[in-house]
């Protein structure tokens, strides 16, 4: 009698592992079930935008679902989780998310606490002016003008102390602040990624009215964040995003966010972060 109530407790407590294996157990909260989340900005038209409605556009979300759907998700499958710039490696290391594409440059820094794949983009950082400012076309013309962007930007810095140190910087809660003090003059200038800049200007409501000057002040590649020492999610994600390029669908994206700020952006990058 007190065997089987032995057998009978084994057997429960195996059936309760199983179940905890099928709900996607073992820490990983990125993918619950059938599911998968993915970190973006929220916050960014034309790159990662989250719209009144409650919709999600932009390349990165483009980007982001091709992938899925090479992993095996559909798009409503996708559970879309807001990643602030310095809670990214947080969200991986912590399995918040399965993967981010946020304009998530790759450097060494990252790369120590996390793992990327790609890069699928490369962006530049890059001045947005008014369509009819002819004053500014290289970087020392924003000395003695008005320059802005949000605080904590590294684009800003990377201007006032190496490129026009004599800039009058201004750094505002967000871009879209720093775009309403574009257009009514306040600023002369608002700086960051080209990629973020195309995006704003390409906004319906923005149109005709902002214009990149083109400059290629650093290089940013744009890689797919995820957890460290993940070497097949990692290969499977190359493998999608070498796909989108062959199949088209990488310029397609780029064209549907992009193209209304006429913005010159650079050819799809070869994948160079692999395990």
């Amino acid at each position: 009698m007190k065997l089987r109530r032995i057998s009978t407790a084994v057997a429960a407590a195996a059936t309760l592992a199983l179940v905890a294996t099928g709900c996607g157990g073992g820490g990983d909260k990125g993918k619950d079930g059938d599911k998968i989340v993915i970190g973006i900005k929220f916050d960014q038209p034309g790159v990662g935008l989250k719209t009144q409605d409650g919709k999600y556009t932009g390349f990165d979300v483009d980007v982001a679902t091709y992938v899925a759907k090479e992993l095996g998700y559909s798009a409503d499958k996708i559970e879309w989780k807001q990643t602030p710039s310095a809670e990214r490696e947080n969200m991986i290391s912590n399995g918040d998310v399965k993967f981010i594409v946020a304009s998530y440059s790759i450097n060494d820094k990252r790369k120590a606490k996390v793992d990327f794949a790609g890069p699928y983009f490369v962006a530049h950082q890059d001045l947005l002016v008014r369509a009819n400012d002819s004053s500014i076309t290289k970087a020392e013309d924003l000395n003695a003008k008005k320059l802005c962007s949000v605080t904590g930007s590294t684009s800003a810095q990377n201007v006032k102390e190496k490129l026009a140190p004599k800039a009058n910087l201004q750094t505002l809660g967000g871009y879209s602040e720093c775009l309403n003090g574009l257009e009514n003059k306040a600023v002369d200038a608002l700086t960051t990624d080209d990629s973020i800049l195309a995006g704003f200007a390409a906004q319906k409501e923005h149109q005709g009215k902002f214009k990149l000057v083109g400059l290629k002040l650093s290089d940013e590649n744009y890689g797919i964040g995820l957890k460290k020492g993940d070497k097949d999610l990692q290969g499977k994600i190359n493998k999608a995003l070498e796909k989108m390029k062959s199949d088209g669908s990488w310029e397609k994206a780029v064209k549907a966010n992009f193209g209304p700020a006429n913005y010159k952006y650079d050819p799809a990058p070869a994948i160079t972060e692999k395990g």
